[in-house]
């Protein structure tokens, strides 16, 4: 359930940012490309997830 959301909310703040950008910058808003950052954003959001340790884990014996 937690990649659901993770891409979930990902997915929804990937989608306004690329529309803020897009109109800062003039150019015209792509849902294409701001759903294939989404996927990349979430797949890295999880790896980073996965990779860095957890420190609540490491002070309790």
């Amino acid at each position: 359930m937690r990649y659901f959301w993770t891409f979930f909310w990902t997915f929804l703040l990937m989608q306004m940012m690329a529309y803020v950008v897009s109109s800062m910058t003039g150019v015209a808003y792509n849902f294409g490309t701001a759903s294939i950052l989404a996927v990349v954003v979430t797949v890295l959001i999880l790896i980073i997830g996965e990779v860095v340790p957890d420190r609540s884990a490491e002070g309790h014996h």
